[in-house]
Formats: structure tokens, C-alpha cells, sequence
């Protein structure tokens, strides 16, 4: 059977697993009558809340005697390392493009590295038949973005769709829209070529999807280079440098068919498989025949830009909410999720009950904190911090600076301006980009960004959109300031009281509510002045005969600040520390006792 291998590359949002939803459908892969869930390949939890794809995926259709492999990738810049080791994977790629917004800081990542990799691409102008849809301009922008990206002349003489991916049809010309996917689907297959491929060599293939599967061990998903593979056949593993890392058998050999994975007795040179049977490879290494000696050449991956502690949850609550609290633990899962995850990195550090995890943004650690606590981890996380370089040949000190592309309505454009001149962002661009909205491009260190993202959307009333990809290593810009306001500390143990809280409002809003268990060195609230303050939440109203229990008004407070994952972590400082266990995230000093901070606070200040 002919192959055709193909990923599908866009900005989030942008319509891309839908698209894959109807690809499914119209090739027949689910029967007429079947359920299916919307997005079907979003099959975790966390992305189905936040609407992202964060791990890749494979799946296969058939379509007039020719299977098509297609790879769902991931739209956010923190999951590049998935998109980097896919595209290794493909002959081909379609860039799905919105109508409206036309491609963003995420298409132009993907692409370039598609670009760079010699595939052709594909383009498909999707969602035309929103109100704003501008079909025309957008597709003279993609043109721009492949020419601003030394595509070569072939590839920039790219076919181009333009249909709905949710309304499930594909056109060669807009005037002329059509009722299915058919022009879509015979363009795969005139336009990406099939896999090149050497049936009679020796099997090998190169690692780029790790799982975790409770029946069948560790299942690595591939693409096979050359030869072929069948079930039970003896195979090794080598790593980059050509070390034999295990032997072992393919104790089960997967196809994708549909969104089923189905075991096969063999499998051929170009298509993609998964393999059970070894317990130390991993991705990036070479899989092959036991008599291959050289590693396949793996794509290497961008360096972290963004560091956060993890270490064990030492409060007075511990223990109470997970079950998996200790050291150990946490450093078995993390060192699990560091196998399949080549983006993120890994070390301990002195004390032993803590771990720097270096990845590429904000949103990928947290996606993987929020991960640990619905596993019943308990752990205390610290402020993000960037990862600095130095300067080989000058010394010089380098932090990481990202490319910052801002959609907002005009009337907002001046605050956003002021407040990313204030992160020491430098503005780049700014032109209107229709609908009374203005694009804004900036070059901002990293470190600035960190926590801005809630700002900005307060700033905004919601309406801006905010994309972020890392643009380059440049010399170190200075101070940033932080926080200015301080916060209301706990002086003790116990539960609040609505009463004491009444009394605290005018010092500045609560983050908790009334009966909520606190602990000495815990936050509570912001105070209104930039110092912190220690304040008693268990006092209660003192009652004596004179004057009754309800004579007085009833106590009315106004509701708290309720802090997610993302806005904790984002508003803590240095000194402070995000408590994260199943059922609640709450905010404290890293030192609890208020003797050892004046302590702690006077050793700074003198040097």
C-alpha cells in the first residue's frame, strides 16, 4: 500500500485538531453510528480544559488505496520540543492558517523549522466563513512569512486551500466551496511525497514519542528509516553516540489505523509504528536490527529559558490532601516525565529534597505541576527565574529574549506600550490590523514577561491576544521591577475567622475565605503598602453581657482574590513559595518562622 506521512502545523486555536476530527470522519475511520468525541485527539484531561495540544499525536487514515499518517503537533512554543522531533518524523506538512488572524508567532516557529528541514508545505486557509474572514490578505501574508524565512523557490510555490475545517470542506478556489475534504485529501497525496525508503538494509528507526503503557511497559513511536521490523524479532538500542544502551525483543509491534493503535506481525520502512519490549531507551535514540553499529542523527532541541524549584511541601498541612509527599517521590516522577519530555531538564540540588526543573516557559511547567497535583502529589514550587548564559568570546552576561506579538483594541494600545517599555521591551512593529485593533511586535526579556500575562488581560478587559516565541540569547538589560505591593502574613495557626477578616479589608484584599485552615508564615492577603505585614485571622469578635451577639450588623465581606496555579506562581517573590496539593494551592513564605525572615532580611541587606 502506498504511504504519505504528514503533520499538521499551526498557531493554537487555530482550528487544528477539528480539522484532524474530520479527516477521521470522511475517510471512514469511525462507522456512521459511532460516538466520537469532539477533538478527538485531545485525549487528555488538561487538554481538553485549556483547548491546547501539549503532547503530539499520530493517527492514520485511508484514503483510495493510500494510508495517509498524519501527526497532530502541538501549537504553543513551550511544547516545541515535541514539534522539533515530529517533524523528523513527516515527508510533508500542512500550515493551517486562521482566516482572520492570519499566521501567528506559533506558525512562523513550526514553519521555520519546517522550512529548514527541505518538507513543502501545504497551506490551508481555514474558518473563511468567519465574519472578519480576509481570506486574500491572509494568504499574501503566509507568502511574506515563507519568503521572511529563506524558503527556497520550490517551497514558496506552495498549494493553497481554502475551506472549513468545522463545516468539513476543502476548495482549491474560495468562490467555489465545495461539501467535503476530497480536494484536501487527493493533495496530500499529488503534492507530499512518499517516504524514501530501504527495504532491504537492516531495520532501524528513531525514537521520537515515549509513553508509559500499564500493559505493555515503555512504547516507543517511530518512524522506520530503513528495513523491516517483525514481531519478536531481537533489536537494540544505541544512543546519539553510537553506544549500545539494551538488546531486546519487539515483544509487540502497533500501527496506527484510525485512532486505534493495532498490533501487526511486520512492518515496513516509512510508516509509523510503535514498539513494546526495551526498558532503557528513550527519545532521540536509534532502535535497530542487532547488527546496526550507527546512531540515526537526532534533531537537537532549543535550551530552557526558564528554571522553577520544585521541592517537598513542608508545611504545618502537609500530608493532608496527597498521597506522595515525599522527596523520593517527586524525584521518581519528575525524572519519569524528563525521559519523554527532551525539552525539560532535570537537576538536584544540594539540599536533596529539592529539584531545579529548567523548561521552555511558564506554561509547560505549570501544565506539568498541575499534571503532578491531580496524580495526589504534594510539593512546594519557587518564583520562575531565567536561565542565564555567558558570552564565550566576551564574557559577557546573556539572558534569554522572546518575540512578542500583542492583537489589541486601539483604545488599550498606550497602557500595553507603557507597560512593556517598563519589562525593557523594545517595540518592533506596530501597524492596525483591521476591526479597530493594532498589532504590536516587541523584543522583551523573558524574565519581564514572567507574570504578565494576567496583567495584561485586566489591562485589555480581555480582549488582547498575547503570543510569545523565543527570539534570541542577547546581553543582560537591567533591573525589572517587581512587585510593589507586600502582603499580609499569618502570625499563627488555626482557622479564620469572617471576623478578623472584616476587620483586615482595609488593609487590602483577602485571598482566603472565612474557615479556611492557615498557618503561621502563610499568605492571606495583599497589603495596600509596598512592606509585609503580620496580622492575626483567628481573632473573634469578644462578647460580654453588655452588649448581645447580634445587636450589631452581620459581618459582609467582599470576596477574596482567588489564585489559580498560573496567577500564584506568577505573583510570588523570591522569599515566597506556592504550597500545591490536590485540593488547594496556597501561598506562603519560604521561611515560616517571622525571627528567622528579620534574620534572613538583615544578612541581604548587609551583603
Amino acid at each position: 500500500m502506498q504511504l504519505r506521512n504528514i503533520a499538521i502545523i499551526a498557531h493554537v486555536d487555530h482550528g487544528k485538531t477539528t480539522l484532524v476530527d474530520q479527516l477521521l470522519r470522511q475517510s471512514g475511520a469511525f462507522r456512521a453510528n459511532q460516538q466520537v468525541a469532539e477533538r478527538a485527539m485531545d485525549s487528555n484531561d488538561l487538554e481538553r480544559e485549556r483547548g491546547i495540544t501539549i503532547l503530539a499525536k499520530a493517527t492514520s487514515v485511508e484514503w483510495k488505496g493510500v494510508r495517509i499518517n498524519i501527526v497532530d503537533t502541538p501549537g504553543h512554543a513551550d511544547f516545541g520540543g515535541e514539534v522539533e522531533r515530529i517533524l523528523s518524523m513527516v515527508d510533508g506538512c500542512l500550515i493551517l492558517v486562521d482566516a482572520a488572524e492570519g499566521p501567528l508567532p506559533q506558525t512562523k516557529f513550526v514553519l521555520g523549522k519546517a522550512l529548514k528541514r527541505g518538507l513543502k508545505p501545504i497551506v490551508f486557509v481555514n474558518k473563511v466563513d468567519r465574519g472578519d474572514a480576509r481570506p486574500h490578505e491572509v494568504h499574501d501574508e503566509v507568502f511574506d512569512l515563507f519568503s521572511s524565512l529563506d524558503a527556497t523557490d520550490e517551497q514558496l510555490d506552495f498549494p493553497t486551500l481554502f475551506g472549513s475545517g468545522r463545516n468539513g470542506w476543502a476548495s482549491r478556489e474560495l468562490e467555489s466551496p465545495t461539501t467535503d475534504m476530497e480536494s484536501l485529501f487527493q493533495l496530500v497525496v499529488d503534492h507530499v511525497p512518499a517516504p524514501k525508503v530501504e527495504l532491504d538494509a537492516p531495520f532501524a528507526m528513531l525514537a521520537t514519542i515515549l509513553e508509559a503503557n500499564p500493559y505493555l511497559g515503555r512504547v516507543l513511536t517511530g518512524r522506520i528509516d530503513r528495513g523491516r521490523l517483525k514481531m519478536n524479532m531481537p533489536i537494540r538500542a544505541l544512543s546519539r553516540d553510537g553506544t549500545v544502551l539494551e538488546t531486546g525483543r519487539a515483544t509487540k509491534v502497533l500501527a496506527f489505523r484510525g485512532l486505534d493503535r493495532v498490533p501487526v506481525e511486520e512492518a515496513e520502512a516509512g510508516d509509523i509504528i510503535a514498539i513494546a519490549g526495551l526498558q532503557e531507551a528513550t527519545v532521540a535514540d536509534t532502535i535497530a536490527d542487532i547488527t546496526v553499529t550507527e546512531a540515526l542523527p537526532a534533531q537537537p532541541i532549543d535550551p530552557p529559558t526558564i528554571t522553577m524549584t520544585f521541592s517537598v511541601n513542608d508545611s504545618p498541612l502537609a500530608g493532608r490532601e496527597g498521597d506522595k509527599v515525599t522527596s523520593r517521590m517527586i524525584r521518581d516522577r519528575l525524572l519519569r516525565e524528563e525521559e519523554g519530555n527532551v525539552a525539560l531538564q532535570i537537576t538536584e540540588t544540594a539540599e536533596k529534597d529539592s529539584f531545579e526543573v529548567a523548561g521552555r516557559g511558564e506554561l509547560q511547567l505549570s501544565v506539568l505541576i498541575e499534571q503532578m497535583r491531580r496524580e495526589g502529589y504534594e510539593l512546594s514550587v519557587g518564583r520562575p527565574r531565567v536561565v542565564y548564559r555567558n558570552d564565550e568570546q566576551t564574557g559577557q552576561r546573556l539572558e534569554p529574549i522572546e518575540e512578542v506579538v500583542i492583537d489589541v483594541d486601539e483604545e488599550f494600545s498606550g497602557t500595553v506600550v507603557n507597560k512593556m517599555q517598563e519589562r525593557k521591551a523594545e517595540m518592533v512593529e506596530m501597524r492596525p490590523s483591521g476591526a479597530g485593533k493594532q498589532r504590536l511586535v516587541f523584543h522583551a526579556p523573558s524574565r519581564g514577561l514572567i507574570g504578565y500575562h494576567g496583567e495584561f488581560l485586566t489591562d485589555t478587559r480581555g480582549t488582547g491576544v498575547m503570543n510569545r516565541l523565543f527570539h534570541t540569547f542577547a546581553p543582560f538589560k537591567g533591573n525589572i521591577p517587581g512587585r510593589r505591593t507586600g502582603v499580609l502574613i499569618s502570625n499563627s495557626g488555626g482557622q479564620a475567622v469572617a471576623y478578623a477578616l472584616w476587620n483586615l479589608e482595609e488593609r487590602g484584599p483577602m485571598m482566603i475565605d472565612p474557615g479556611v485552615d492557615v498557618y503561621e508564615g502563610m499568605l492571606i492577603g495583599e497589603h495596600t503598602r509596598d512592606n509585609d505585614l503580620e496580622v492575626n485571622v483567628l481573632k473573634g469578635k469578644q462578647l460580654t453581657n453588655i452588649r448581645a451577639a447580634g445587636k450589631d450588623e452581620a459581618v459582609r465581606l467582599t470576596p477574596p482574590i482567588k489564585m489559580t496555579l498560573e496567577k500564584a506562581i506568577a505573583y510570588i517573590t523570591d522569599d515566597e513559595l506556592v504550597e500545591v496539593t490536590p485540593k488547594s494551592i496556597r501561598l506562603r513564605k519560604k521561611l515560616l518562622d517571622p525571627n528567622e525572615r528579620k534574620r534572613a532580611a538583615k544578612q541581604s541587606a548587609t551583603g
